[in-house]
């Protein structure tokens, strides 16, 4: 079975009054990220892997930004969900995801990375020991090292039919 490849970024700005989603995870008491979803920046990087990786465009494609019926869903079962379901109607297997949020403090604000894999690989209907999630700060640099917004940026590998 021939095997491809994705590459999925995203990056959203912080915002106060609005909950932060990480790699479906909730952190309590931080400022949220601005989007028409939850802007979970990381399932949306994944999202954009997978669906890179069938050239099948990008989220904004499959969940536009302005339409109602994605206004605050949880991208795990939006996007993440969505994009898994658009590469297994192809036929392809997700193999593996490799994907990592960048923010000014990654290891006090990191995505707790075994919950966040399960997360992930249950969205995705796969193993959680074909996702690997991590963290970086930036070296403080940039929009996400003054802590404006959180990055993310992912592949994603699937065998096709």
């Amino acid at each position: 079975m021939p095997t491809r490849a994705g590459i999925g970024y995203d990056v959203h700005r912080r915002v106060a009054g609005r909950a932060l989603i990480l790699g479906g995870e909730r952190f309590e008491g931080e400022r949220g990220l601005d989007g028409h979803s939850d802007a979970d920046v990381l399932l949306h990087a994944i999202g954009d892997a997978l669906l890179g990786a069938l050239a099948l465009g990008d989220l904004g494609t499959h969940f536009p930004p302005g339409d109602p019926r994605w206004k605050d869903v949880s991208s795990s079962s939006s996007c993440c969900a969505g994009s898994a379901r658009c590469s297994q109607d192809r036929g392809a297997t997700i193999i593996h995801v490799d994907a990592s949020a960048g923010r000014r403090d990654a290891e006090a604000g990191a995505p707790p990375r075994a919950r966040s894999a399960r997360n992930i690989a249950g969205a995705l209907g796969i193993g959680s020991t074909r996702v690997s999630v991590k963290a970086t700060t930036n070296e403080r640099l940039g929009a996400v090292g003054r802590d404006e917004g959180i990055a993310a940026w992912a592949i994603a590998t699937v065998e096709t039919a």
